[in-house]
């Protein structure tokens, strides 16, 4: 039984999650009862031959990110879940959180004896009440039936697991302003190397994951690694889940075979089409910041390697569909105002270029631009840089950098429409019903 079987056949319905007796009854606890008979580096071997890449983004393979735990440091070693989910467009993690806490906890557990952890945390973002309480009831269970404490499910062993509040940043999703928030601190990311599976939380070995990710973990080692891998491919293998928001008729959050299942499958096929009889005009597949996608290039799989060639990336498995009324310069301003609130301000290219980013959209779309504001906007997006060249501690900068440049890559025409016109067809609205308002 698959990930899928356990979600959709066996899981509650939204709005009340699983008990521990229904959960053991669809085979749960299982594949960690089967971890604690092997030995922590063939738990960790398993992952790694099963090739499961990261589910939060940056799809690095988990096992290979457990073996770089250092041995015999005298440290203590700990697991950090990434529950944060902040990444606008992206809700499929709070499925597993809020239906099969049990499901998370026992890939913690077991996780935990794979790298010689004895402590888990569990990084849940505070929007995430739901999540947050269905857990906190399941590790209450958990204890009390001896998969989670001092003697787990009676090996000898202790291994305890504890549910984080979040405070609300987006910043918190980034591992290491993850770790920094955990230590008690604000959550400033940090400079790597080191690297948290060497020094993470009070700068002892620390691996963090993705809740997906370690959902996989004890149905990996209970089914084995062919079991896993039948589903998807070489470069993403096992399924995935896929939330799937905006112009659509039926968003939702499902699971697929990414190898099989098309950019066009998630919208039509999943989501009921794009709404009210409209044709697409964009889609963003990985939350949002990952590259847009124009409506010709989305008849591709959803693996990691697929949706890089198409000029985008999978990312966290938000797909956001915008229909063919969407006025882009709108879309991106709504994502710049984001990712420069957003911003932690430790970084100077972010702190300020995120905000020189926000500026010049607003100029465009309130009809106050220039023909040169285009070129200045792609120019900035380019000075800004970051952590992929070197220029910012992490990943936020990127963030606002790539939806500018693939925007003005692929609907260029809209801004410049909105410099032409006068300001955004939305911009223009409001107006209207301002003034309408006011006479």
């Amino acid at each position: 039984m698959g990930l899928r079987d356990r979600l959709l056949q066996h899981a509650p319905p939204i709005g009340s999650s699983q008990s521990y007796d229904d959960y053991v009854a669809s085979g749960g606890y299982q594949g960690l009862k089967k971890a604690l008979g092997m030995e922590p580096d063939a738990v960790t071997q398993m992952v790694l031959e099963a090739g499961v890449r990261g589910r939060g983004g940056a799809g690095f393979p988990a096992g290979r990110k457990w073996s770089f735990v250092p041995k015999g440091t005298g440290k203590p070693v700990y697991l950090a879940c990434n529950a944060d989910e902040s990444e606008p467009g992206c809700f499929k993690d709070r499925q597993i959180m809020e239906r099969v806490p049990h499901l998370l906890i026992e890939g913690c557990v077991a996780a935990c004896h794979a790298i010689g952890a004895q402590i888990a945390y569990i990084y849940v973002r505070g929007e995430y009440p739901q999540s947050i309480a269905a857990l906190e009831a399941a590790l209450v269970e958990a204890r009390e039936k001896g998969t989670v404490g001092s003697d787990v499910m009676g090996s000898g062993w202790a291994c305890d697991v504890w549910v984080h509040k979040g405070a609300g940043a987006y910043i918190c999703g980034e591992e290491t302003g993850l770790l920094s928030s955990l230590e008690g601190g604000r959550g400033y990311p940090r400079i790597k190397p080191p690297f948290p599976a060497v020094e993470g939380l009070w700068r002892s070995p620390t691996i963090i994951n993705n809740v997906e990710t370690l959902a996989n973990v004890p149905l990996i080692v209970r089914d084995g690694v062919e079991a896993f891998k039948s589903v998807g491919n070489d470069d993403t293998t096992g399924t995935r889940l896929v939330g799937i928001s905006g112009h659509v008729e039926n968003p939702c959050d499902v699971e697929i075979d990414p190898a099989t299942t098309t950019i066009r499958d998630l919208i039509e096929t999943h989501a009921g089409g794009v709404w009210k009889g409209r044709k697409l005009k964009a889609v963003i597949p990985g939350g949002s910041s990952v590259p847009v996608m124009p409506a010709d290039a989305i008849d591709v799989p959803f693996t990691y390697g697929a949706v890089r060639d198409a000029g985008s990336l999978a990312g966290a498995a938000g797909v956001i569909v915008m229909d063919e009324t969407t006025c882009m310069v709108d879309a991106l301003l709504n994502l710049m105002q984001f990712y420069h609130h957003e911003s932690c301000g430790q970084c100077t290219p972010c702190r300020e270029g995120t905000g020189w980013l926000e500026k010049l959209v607003t100029r465009i779309w309130k009809g106050e631009g220039r023909p040169s504001d285009i070129d200045l906007l792609d120019s900035v997006a380019d000075t800004i840089g970051g952590a992929q060249n070197g220029k910012t501690i992490c990943f936020l900068a990127d963030s606002a950098v790539m939806p500018t440049k693939s925007f003005l890559k692929h609907f260029r025409g809209d801004f410049v429409a909105a410099v032409e016109n006068g300001g955004s067809p939305v911009w223009k609205a409001q107006e209207a019903r301002r003034a309408k308002v006011s006479a």
